[in-house]
């Protein structure tokens, strides 16, 4: 396999390369059932990301856009269900903090997620911004109107019809419990039930690297990924109910947090989306 490359792109004098590959009761307890569109599920975006990249603070930005419904006249099919066409979640990668800002979200977690996608994807560079749609196509973070073009053609899927309950046994820990239909027919090629916890609201001032003395404000972005269960040869209507369990950060708001739900196979590729707003006291 060839040496991986690094490269934090902006706009000025970069192409864009689109690719597509291959109930719970107790203290502090509380149950949400999110609203289910009646027709396509949301797609799902992510975006690969870096405090300490120059150009990923203006993919930030159009992602939190994106996230608060501002594209979603561009980006709604027509029929399309009342819900928002797209569900967003940014992972902070950790490869720039050589540059002389450690970001305090980024994880060599994601950059692994990211290494899966470029493999998949057939690239050769891992680069920031990158979005990533459906977990079938890849861009540069900064292109707006090819963003929302590939929002509009990907596939859809019909979200799960999960219901939440959200449990703290302890102040450090935090229990998601889900029941409920995947509303897809799943092969003996199984699925991936993923859940993220993501916060909004984040904001940072930065004193070194290339964004020194900026101030940065981030959205939608991953402080847990855990995999919920993998399930096989199910029907459509079959209840599926698991609990994901998470340590939580220091200074956890859950005012401030979200939970999102997607499928995805081995090849990371997405089949179905479904999020949650945390309670503002739980």
């Amino acid at each position: 396999m060839a040496p991986r490359l690094f490269a934090c792109f902006g706009v000025k004098g970069s192409s864009t390369s689109t690719t597509t590959g291959k109930g719970i009761s107790g203290h502090n307890a509380a149950v949400v059932a999110a609203d289910v569109p009646v027709g396509d599920g949301p797609v799902l975006v992510q975006l690969f990301s870096s405090q300490g990249c120059k150009t990923s603070p203006e993919a930030e930005m159009l992602v939190s856009r994106l996230g608060r419904g501002d594209f979603d006249g561009k980006i709604r099919r027509d029929g399309g269900s009342s819900g928002s066409p797209a569900m967003v979640l940014v992972f902070h990668v950790d490869y720039w903090d050589y540059l002389g800002w450690k970001d305090p979200y980024g994880s060599s977690q994601w950059t692994v997620r990211q290494k899966a996608y470029i493999e998949a994807l057939n690239q050769d560079t891992m680069f920031t911004p990158q979005f990533v749609v459906q977990g079938r196509v890849q861009l540069l973070g900064n292109e707006e109107e090819t963003l929302l073009k590939s929002i509009v053609e990907a596939p859809r899927f019909p979200s799960p019809a999960f219901r939440a309950t959200f449990q703290r046994p302890t102040s450090e820990t935090l229990q998601v419990s889900l029941t409920g239909a995947l509303r897809m027919k799943v092969d003996s090629s199984g699925i991936d039930i993923m859940v993220a916890l993501y916060e909004n609201s984040l904001v940072n001032d930065c004193p070194r690297g290339e964004n020194s003395g900026r101030v940065l404000s981030n959205d939608y972005v991953v402080r847990k990924l855990e995999k919920l269960c993998t399930v096989k040869d199910l029907t459509a209507k079959k209840t599926v109910s698991e609990t994901a369990h998470f340590t939580v950060w220091d200074g956890f708001n859950s005012a401030k947090c979200g939970v999102a739900v997607f499928l995805q196979n081995t090849s990371l590729q997405i089949f179905g989306t479904q999020s949650f707003q945390l309670p503002d006291e739980i």
